[in-house]
């Protein structure tokens, strides 16, 4: 493992409308899940070799002394630029031992994953949830297990992560689905969304965040049409992609309306969240007076 400096890592977010969080928090930078897709790989992240995990230097003393520093509690999110779970964190700890330093100093916890390594640290997030919110997203984005190994071939298959969201809810957290990015004519289709929210209701998730589209730029695109052509000879989706968005930043699917449509009566049937704002109240809901209350402990 390859570790790089870092002054800080804890840092404030610039729209808390995402989710609720009021921190970022990235102890990798990099990561080796292969998602075609990941708009990471953007230029204007200046993330060099992408595809390969460098961790953050002391990262543990630089977190605690990041939230010893916080005047206001809040929601430290994590998983925005590089999976917490990647393959290399089952011996390092470095996102377990994060969470142990969130759980002593007060904050909640939001995380993004692929990896069902999450469950690992379940008990620190029992912990957590204790005295702040906990919200644990795990993105799927097809049902279809052989379609999700070949545009996110070093992570779990789709099944794997649902079965880590029934396992969450199990102990008691609040878990659900990030379903973006939908691949324009590759996932956006009526039986694929379907599918995702009836596996969702079966595992017990809270929530399905959706967005049906993808984000393309710069040397991303690149990257994404040679894989497209790699994966789906024949197909000739480069093509496809640059008649509909030509060099658009943001892509969404030719049926996104339809999409969503019957994506919202699905989940109105099932009693699923699938509104920013709901899905927030809901994780937050009976924390706001501890919050309050926080201000006036430093």
């Amino acid at each position: 493992m390859e570790y790089i400096p870092a002054k800080t890592i804890v840092t404030k977010t610039k729209n808390s409308s995402w989710f609720g969080i009021d921190y970022n928090m990235n102890i990798y930078k990099g990561c080796c899940h292969g998602c075609i897709y990941c708009d990471s790989r953007s230029d204007c992240y200046r993330i060099s070799d992408f595809d390969r995990v460098r961790a953050k230097e002391n990262a543990l003393t630089v977190i605690r002394d990041d939230l010893r520093r916080k005047v206001k509690k809040g929601v430290v999110g994590t998983g925005a630029m590089s999976d917490p779970y990647n393959p290399f964190e089952k011996e390092l700890n470095l996102t377990r031992h994060s969470l142990e330093l969130i759980d002593a100093f007060g904050f909640g916890a939001a995380i993004a994953t692929k990896s069902p390594l999450l469950f690992r640290d379940v008990d620190i997030l029992e912990s957590i949830q204790d005295h702040s919110p906990v919200l644990c997203k795990i993105t799927v984005t097809t049902i279809d297990d052989q379609l999700a190994g070949k545009i996110e071939p070093g992570t779990a298959r789709s099944s794997k992560r649902l079965e880590l969201i029934s396992d969450l809810r199990d102990r008691g957290i609040f878990a659900g689905i990030l379903l973006m990015p939908v691949l324009p004519f590759l996932e956006d289709n009526k039986d694929n969304i379907l599918g995702i929210v009836k596996a969702a209701h079966e595992a017990g998730a809270r929530f399905i965040y959706g967005a049906f589209g993808m984000t393309l730029r710069d040397s991303q695109r690149e990257w994404y049409f040679q894989k497209l052509e790699e994966l789906f000879p024949g197909q000739n989706l480069p093509a496809q992609y640059a008649k509909a968005y030509k060099n658009r930043y943001e892509c969404h699917s030719p049926h996104w309306k339809n999409l969503w449509k019957c994506f919202g009566e699905a989940c109105e049937k099932y009693g699923i969240l699938y509104q920013m704002k709901d899905i927030i109240c809901a994780y937050k809901r009976g924390y706001e007076q501890n919050r309050q209350l926080s201000l006036f402990d430093f």
